[in-house]
C-alpha cells in the first residue's frame, strides 16, 4: 500500500515557476517508478512526466518537455515536479501517482495509487 500527498500548488503568472512535491509513505517507494498527471476542467486526465526508481531515467509529455523537470529523493520518499515557463494552459489539478509494481518502460507507466491532487492556476 502506498499513500501519496501532493503539495506546492498555487496561483502564478504566466512565465513563472512552481515546484510540486509528493510525499509517499510505504516501504516500496524507492523501488518503483513515479509519475505526475494533470486534469484541467472539462478535460480528460493527461500524463505529464515519469521517473524510474533510481532517478536515472525520465520521460515527459511533449506539452511540458523542456519546461518541466521531474526528480526524486528516495531518502525523503519524495518526488518533485519543477515547473518553469508556465502557461495558462498548464492550469489543472496535478496528481502524483505510483504503479502497483515494476515499470519496465516509462512510456508505459500505469498509475495505480493516486494522491489527492494540488491545484495549479496560471494567469495570463
Amino acid at each position: 500500500q502506498v499513500q501519496l500527498v501532493e503539495s506546492g500548488g498555487g496561483l502564478v503568472q504566466a512565465g513563472g515557476s512552481l515546484r510540486l512535491s509528493c510525499a509517499a509513505s510505504g516501504r516500496t517507494f524507492s523501488s518503483v517508478a513515479m509519475g505526475w498527471f494533470r486534469q484541467a476542467p472539462g478535460k480528460e486526465g493527461e500524463f505529464v512526466a515519469a521517473i524510474n526508481w533510481s532517478g536515472s531515467r525520465t520521460y515527459y509529455s511533449d506539452s511540458v518537455k523542456g519546461r518541466f523537470t521531474i526528480s526524486r529523493d528516495n531518502a525523503k520518499n519524495t518526488v518533485y515536479l519543477q515547473m518553469n515557463s508556465l502557461k495558462p494552459e498548464d492550469t489543472a489539478v496535478y496528481f502524483c501517482a505510483a504503479p502497483s509494481g515494476p515499470t519496465v518502460y516509462l512510456v508505459s507507466f500505469e498509475p495505480h495509487y493516486w494522491g489527492q491532487g494540488t491545484q495549479v492556476t496560471v494567469s495570463a
